[in-house]
């Protein structure tokens, strides 16, 4: 089999392909490059989410590792990935491999690989990696390991820094103050002795969800979703707490619920940390989000006098423009998020602080605080919907978007791009996007419109559009 790596890594079934041999074959290719790189550091840090075999595949890898003559060193238990990121940066490792699928199901486990700055391998890197695995593949490359989960490795434990580096970037005094009633759902995965951690040292009231260790994630996605954090949204809603606060599995990205048990979309997070950042903390720079985020960021951008970068997405192209200039934060609707002087990689559990910290600071609810927004830069109706198509349609549709369009419904395009699949702006902020899956026959379609009557008229249009 081909090992490809996509946006976040390569993902696969456990024990159908992602397997013990692979998991050496990959981290070989990876060795390979690293060897090839000018890096003083020979050190490559490893870890693992609450995965099944997560340890044991990291052990296998340091095996391979430091048969090519790298140092790998393991984190002392499972580890967020924004962790894992920062621990890269601050002990200048030449790279490092996180073994998580993040917020795919149960069955699936991951390998993802991260470079000096720990972002995410951008695509060139990649390619090389993929080259590699080729070319041993090619010649039968085989690795006689020790028995599974014996191999022992040097381990640190990478929270003391990261609580130190957390703390130069989240006002914990205004949290002190407030003392927080706060429900947090830890979706069975890493964030635990984290998140939780870091708000009962400042005196906040923690009541935990799903805090327990349960490789089958409770029978679904470890995804701090409005369904799988419905749990809290009851409890935040009897009055028991003041904000929720949701993680996925390997706790890189966010989950909120409001005072009210609304919860929010990372649209609304993205648009709430620049505005606290740059209003309550004074930051400066700019903001970059994805293509398909909701253009209330740019509303509120505009509003605050800060300018919007707009990249493909995959938080890896994020990071790498926070890593060449100012950005007060980076973020995309799938809910990654990370602001200046910090990781360019996605970190759920900073996100979640900055909003506790928000709530905080104005003694105002999350929804208050975007209606006050609302009332100076209107309101967004904001949504994904997946249209599948016959698969010898394909390539007829990918045509047809690629051509450009003049209307969309009744609605006239004044601009196309095409940075990241089609996306057409129409006047007054509202726009459409769509982006074909690479694993199923479905287009993915955004949509967003400047009222709900304006949004059904694009939904519409954009399924007749799609109904070749």
């Amino acid at each position: 089999m081909a090992i490809k790596f996509g946006t976040s890594g390569w993902r696969d079934i456990i024990a159908r392909d992602f397997t013990f041999d692979n998991v050496r074959l990959a981290t070989r290719g990876i060795a390979d490059y690293l060897n090839t790189q000018k890096s003083k550091s020979r050190t490559v840090i490893l870890g693992y989410d609450t995965r099944f075999l997560g340890k044991e595949f990291a052990l296998a890898a340091a095996e391979v590792l430091e048969t090519a003559g790298l140092e790998p060193l393991l984190c002392d238990r499972d580890t967020p990935t924004p962790v894992i990121a920062y621990a890269i940066r601050h002990r200048r490792a030449a790279g490092g491999i996180n073994f998580t699928a993040s917020h795919n199901p149960p069955e699936y486990q991951g390998l993802k690989f991260s470079t000096a700055n720990g972002a995410p391998a951008t695509p060139e890197v990649t390619r090389q990696i993929e080259a590699n695995i080729a070319k041993l593949q090619s010649e039968n490359f085989s690795f006689k390991g020790a028995v599974i989960g014996t191999y022992h490795c040097k381990t640190f434990n990478p929270q003391p820094d990261y609580f130190k580096q957390i703390r130069k970037l989240v006002d914990f005094s205004v949290l002190k103050k407030a003392k927080l009633r706060v429900a947090v759902d830890l979706s069975y995965g890493t964030g635990h002795g984290y998140l939780d951690q870091l708000l009962e040292d400042v005196g906040a009231k923690v009541t935990l969800f799903h805090n327990e260790l349960n490789p089958l994630f409770g029978g679904h996605h470890p995804e701090p979703n409005a369904e799988n954090m419905r749990d809290v949204s009851k409890f935040v809603r009897s009055g028991k707490a003041q904000i929720g606060l949701g993680l996925d599995g390997d706790a890189d990205r966010f989950g909120i619920v409001d005072k009210d048990g609304t919860w929010l979309t990372p649209n609304q997070i993205l648009a709430l940390t620049l505005y606290h950042l740059k209003k309550n903390r004074g930051w400066t720079g700019a903001v970059v989000r994805t293509v398909p985020t909701s253009h209330q960021v740019d509303a509120v951008a505009e509003l605050l006098g800060v300018k919007v970068h707009e990249t493909p997405v995959g938080f890896k192209y994020i990071g790498a423009l926070m890593e060449s200039e100012p950005i007060i934060v980076g973020g995309e609707e799938s809910g990654g998020l990370s602001v200046k002087g910090h990781v360019p990689e996605k970190d759920g559990i900073l996100a979640c602080l900055l909003m506790a910290e928000l709530v905080a600071a104005e003694k105002k609810s999350l929804g208050q605080i975007l209606k006050e927004l609302s009332k100076k830069i209107g309101d967004f109706y904001t949504d994904r919907i997946n249209i599948g198509f016959a698969p010898e349609k394909k390539e007829a549709l990918l045509s047809k978007l690629g051509g450009g369009l003049q209307t969309i419904g009744q609605f006239k395009v004044e601009k196309f791009i095409t940075t990241d699949g089609y996306k057409f702006l129409l006047p007054d902020r509202e726009w459409v996007a769509f982006r074909a899956s690479g694993t199923e026959p479905l287009i993915r379609c955004y949509i967003e419109a400047r009222s709900r009557a304006n949004f059904k008229k694009l939904e519409a249009a954009c399924r007749q559009i799609l109904a070749v």
